[in-house]
């Protein structure tokens, strides 16, 4: 490995519409040492072939938890937790019986409920103000109301999710005590939630967990219903609003690929699986994990028993071996077998969801404002640091 100084990652967004400028040549290295948010240091694992094989790689442990393994962040444990067991075969079994009430019917259902919802929003968009701020517009209220539906979370309690989880995702935002309070404020929500749905079902994602954890034979225990059900409302509403929001923010300073989209609607599930590609809204920072033993990777280097490392699909996405002109947004292109989502048994549960949001988002904004456009150059939109997305924190838009 012939880099010997580590380097800070997540990597700086400069200038705020590009790839960061790290991930250029970083694929020179199979492995990089990076030191993270928490002042931890950790391997980076930075070619396509190598991270897509690492994500199945049994050698390789996902449970964080124990002594000695590289922090995210020194005031935060994020998603780490010691009752769940994040490998195989436990969470294979847990995986199965959430993904079997995680219906691709159940998502596709939703659809019109989306476009329903995006057509509310841009209604009140079309009244308001301008310039608008798209995040708080738009961007963020369509999955919140999305996710909320499906699982069951009462339209008053929106507000109040969304602060415990902007503090649950704190990587350096906010003081440890703020964090623990926003932490387990949000469990001790799910909690009651999960309480109040037991009593009086619904047809939602939470009640048919439910189902899952009361009547099924491989049943889940209460404390991995919270979990799931926690981590599917958090991963349903940030990741898909900053992807939402970063994702228009980018179309709209590259005017022409607008006017390409308006000209042909078809291209936008290209151009959503493009922007998922080059990762706008953050890092891959949640794909850190534990070496068991000893990994040979493609070039020969080895991945040590007891390394702490994270598999970026942010370099994968740019490997140049795997996507042509990787750092140029090309919303034609159509082999683009990205690794935003994940792989393998860590497949992301909630892709569907999010592609079809994504879509019907860009599709929504593209047709009702033909004229949209940024209210100020792209370059100035400011990107939010020490949380765990690092989308824009504000989208002003004109149309």
């Amino acid at each position: 490995m012939s880099v010997t100084v580590p380097v800070r990652y997540p990597f700086p967004w400069t200038p705020p519409m590009e790839v960061p400028e790290a991930l250029r040549s970083l694929r020179d290295n199979a492995v990089v040492e990076v030191t993270l948010p928490s002042g931890d240091t950790a391997l980076l694992v930075t070619r396509y072939a190598d991270v897509r094989a690492l994500f199945a790689d049994h050698r390789l442990s996902k449970d964080i938890s124990r002594p000695g393994v590289a922090r995210i962040s020194a005031d935060n444990d994020l998603f780490m937790d010691p009752e769940i067991d994040p490998d195989p075969p436990g969470h294979t079994r847990v995986r199965g019986l959430v993904t079997r009430a995680f219906t691709a019917r159940r998502i596709e259902a939703l659809r019109p409920v989306a476009t329903a919802i995006c057509d509310e929003l841009l209604d009140r968009m079309a009244g308001g103000p301008q310039p608008a701020d798209l995040n708080e517009a738009f961007a963020f209220p369509l999955p919140i109301r999305v996710i909320c539906r499906l699982l069951g979370v009462p339209p008053r309690d929106m507000g109040k999710f969304r602060k415990l989880v902007d503090g649950f995702l704190s990587v350096t935002k906010l003081p440890p005590d703020e964090v623990e309070q926003c932490r387990t404020g949000l469990w001790q929500y799910l909690g009651d939630l999960i309480a109040a749905k037991r009593r009086d079902p619904g047809n939602d994602l939470i009640g048919a967990l439910i189902k899952v954890r009361d009547e099924d034979d491989n049943r889940l225990s209460e404390h991995e219903l919270q979990f799931w059900t926690q981590s599917l409302l958090i991963a349903g509403y940030v990741t898909t609003a900053s992807q939402i929001g970063a994702g228009t923010a980018m179309l709209l300073h590259r005017r022409e690929l607008v006017k390409e989209i308006q000209a042909d609607f078809s291209l936008v599930p290209a151009a959503t699986e493009e922007l998922l590609r080059t990762q706008i809204m953050g890092s891959s920072i949640g794909t850190l994990r534990y070496v068991l033993e000893d990994i040979e990777l493609s070039d020969a280097t080895v991945l040590r028993k007891g390394s702490s490392v994270l598999l970026s699909e942010e370099s994968a996405n740019m490997d140049e071996s795997v996507f042509p002109h990787p750092f140029t947004l090309d919303i034609r292109r159509t082999e683009n077998h990205h690794m935003t989502f994940g792989a393998g048994l860590h497949y992301c549960v909630g892709a569907a969801l999010a592609r079809m949001e994504i879509q019907v988002a860009t599709e929504g904004l593209l047709r009702r404002f033909p004229d949209v456009r940024l209210a100020v150059p792209g370059e100035q939109l400011p990107r939010g640091l020490g949380g765990f997305m690092e989308g824009f924190t504000e989208i002003p838009v004109v149309w």
